[in-house]
């Protein structure tokens, strides 16, 4: 860190006046890019005082120095610079805008997808539409937000259509833009999507960002709890820890724990107890995370580890179903070798391997079972799986 960005960041005021002056008016590009570099060293609180000592420097002589700083997107940032460019806004700012968006980088895009929520340019339409569904998901998150401030039911409609992809990618993509869209009757379309994926934890991760899963759980229970299934799931692998605060994930424990009376639920809790249990006794999930999501991972534990688990095993059985959602969690605590057998009688067939693995780790798996299994199953990878158990 060099001694300017040190000032910049420091608590001397003298100093980082002074710094944020030079930034702003001499337009050092250097500094903003080391500043940027920096994001994920630096504390929120920091990165909060540094944005205001900017947003003090600016005004009508220096605003458009902003424009170099487009090169290099920070989440942080981003509000001071484009509510100052909105401040100023004219014409020729637009149209500089305008051109940022068609020709410039991702990273000026995104900042222009944020202008344009603000100046209302019909001629920012399409690129708000071709940019939507970017890699780069600031970009793609700001295009769609943007598109919802301009109240565009043709680009909502479109990505619940999107919905119905037979592409996992396209479907995903469309919830992360109804997502960004914020507009919560989407919701039901989007569980239906999160059912009939290959990629359930990926879109289960998606949903609490749109309505809170206390909210949701109010309204849609049955598949919220299917939501949280999936996250716990996901959790550590394809879902970032730190969302346990996104999601409030000890208070949602906590209210499944004092009111639960039914197999779903109960499936759940022993899958979040197992999850969280692996979570901290392998070094590699916590080691990268912070102090606080450290503590919250281990409260979070604690909390599960205070329920009864031969309470909740008793529950089991009633999502030991083909019909429920939950069965293929529900067999990771099955100990019933009868009603683990019944399952045989499925017609899907990744759930019969599933079961027929099961019996396996029970010790009771026996050639009629794997006869009754093959004379079911039609997939050659799945029959081929099935004769090397």
């Amino acid at each position: 860190m060099t001694e300017l960005l040190k000032k910049l960041t420091g608590k001397n005021k003298n100093d980082y006046e002074a710094a944020a002056h030079h930034l702003v008016n001499d337009c050092d590009t250097e500094l903003f890019k080391e500043l940027v570099e920096n994001d994920n060293f630096l504390f929120d609180f920091v990165k909060n005082n540094v944005a205001d000592r900017i947003a003090g420097q600016i005004n009508e002589t220096n605003y458009l120095n902003l424009i170099q700083f487009l090169k290099y997107y920070s989440p942080y940032y981003e509000d001071v610079i484009v509510a100052s460019l909105v401040r100023y806004a004219d014409e020729d700012l637009t149209d500089i805008m305008l051109d940022k968006f068609e020709n410039g980088s991702d990273n000026e895009k995104t900042f222009a997808a944020k202008y344009f929520a603000a100046i209302q340019d019909p001629l920012a339409y399409d690129f708000l539409l071709s940019n939507a569904y970017s890699d780069n998901e600031y970009l793609s998150r700001n295009c769609a937000e943007t598109l919802a401030v301009w109240k565009d039911e043709n680009s909502y409609n479109k990505a619940v259509e999107k919905l119905k992809s037979n592409d996992d990618f396209e479907k995903l993509s469309a919830v992360k833009f109804l997502v960004s869209y914020g507009r919560k009757d989407a919701i039901p379309a989007i569980f239906y999507t999160m059912k009939n994926s290959a990629m359930p934890e990926n879109i289960a991760g998606e949903i609490p960002y749109l309505e809170s899963l206390t909210e949701l759980f109010n309204k849609y229970y049955d598949d919220t709890l299917l939501t949280l299934n999936y996250i716990i799931n996901g959790l550590g692998e394809i879902i970032s820890l730190c969302t346990v605060f996104d999601f409030e994930l000890f208070e949602v424990f906590e209210r499944l724990i004092n009111n639960y009376d039914d197999g779903k639920t109960a499936v759940v809790l022993l899958n979040a107890k197992e999850k969280f249990d692996m979570l901290t006794e392998n070094e590699e999930y916590l080691f990268d995370e912070d102090k606080d999501t450290k503590n919250e991972v281990l409260d979070i534990k604690r909390l599960l580890n205070s329920t009864n688990k031969k309470e909740l095993e008793k529950y089991i059985n009633e999502e030991l179903r083909d019909d429920s959602p939950f069965v293929f969690t529900a067999l990771d605590f099955a100990t019933d070798i009868f009603a683990v057998r019944e399952l045989l009688k499925s017609n899907n067939q990744t759930l019969i391997l599933k079961t027929l693995e099961v019996l396996k780790s029970l010790g009771r798996l026996d050639e009629t079972a794997k006869t009754v299994a093959l004379l079911k199953v039609t997939d050659i990878n799945i029959k081929a799986i099935i004769r090397s158990l």
